[in-house]
Order: C-alpha cells, then structure tokens, then sequence
C-alpha cells in the first residue's frame, strides 16, 4: 500500500509493504515484503531493506545502509555515511551500513557509517553508535559501549 501523499519512484517493493505519507523512495532502492514505512521516511537509491522491516518517523536512508530481515528502527534515528563530510564535496564511494536480521534501533539513536549492529543487537534511545556492534549485544549511551546481552534464544522465538 502506498499513500497517495507519498512519493515514491521505486519499482523494487515487496508485497504487503506499507508506505505512508510524506515518504520519499529514491528509484534505486530496495524494500523487501511486508515492511512499515511509517511518515516523513525517505530511502535513497543504493539503500536495501529486507522483510518485516519497520521504520517510524523521521527516519533518513542514505545511500549505503544495508538493513536485513525482522529489524525495528525507532523514530528520527540517524544514519550517515559520510566520515568526514563537507558541502558540495563528495567521497567516491559511500561507507556501507549494515544492520543485521532482528536488530532494533532506538528512537534518536546515530548511527556512524561502515559499522554493523549485529544480529538482535539493540541500540537504546539516543545512543550514538561509533563502532561496530557484536551480536546480541545492548548498547547505550555517547559513544555507545555495552550495557549488556539479550537472550538470543528468547529473540528468535518472538520473529
């Protein structure tokens, strides 16, 4: 379903898929089957997201970000893929980002480019990711450390 106040060019979308209002999809990107793209979300061309994806409010994807299957992205969390950015000028490639399967990211969090959140890793709210994250691992904070582990087992039963 795509909201008509929505503007999105994109042809790669999967089926059962919600798009909301005011969501901008850039042609090239990739969005799997039965994801939430809630309000005043854009994606850019070289964006892939898999299945069960959902995304709140705010949410900017810029060019790199990888997310993989079942992952929650709390409202106005930020990624970027530039290091070291400057107006009007431009690295040759992008940082890739990738957000492993079951993943959750919360609201306000950063995420610096060319990490990976593991799998079932959870960012909290307003943490700012500088590094890569292990699997399972609860991070929190600025700059974002360990808090903890969540039971993997217990994880892969709710998806």
């Amino acid at each position: 379903m795509l909201h008509p106040l929505s503007d999105v060019k994109s042809q790669s979308i999967g089926e059962g898929t919600r798009i909301w209002q005011f969501c901008v999809v850039f042609a090239g990107a990739k969005i799997g089957a039965n994801c939430n793209i809630c309000a005043n979300v854009l994606i850019e061309n070289d964006v892939v997201v898999g299945d069960n994806v959902t995304i709140k409010s705010g949410v900017q994807l810029w060019d790199g970000v990888r997310i993989e299957d079942n992952v929650f992205i709390g409202p106005n969390a930020t990624f970027t893929n530039d290091i070291m950015p400057r107006s009007k000028i431009y690295p040759e490639q992008f940082l890739q980002t990738t957000i492993k399967a079951g993943a959750s990211i919360g609201a306000n969090a950063t995420i610096l480019p060319g990490i990976t959140i593991g799998e079932n890793a959870m960012v909290g709210a307003g943490a700012v990711v500088t590094r890569t994250v292990p699997p399972n691992a609860i991070v929190v904070g600025n700059p974002a450390h360990i808090k903890g582990y969540v039971d993997a087992k217990h994880q892969e039963n709710k998806t």
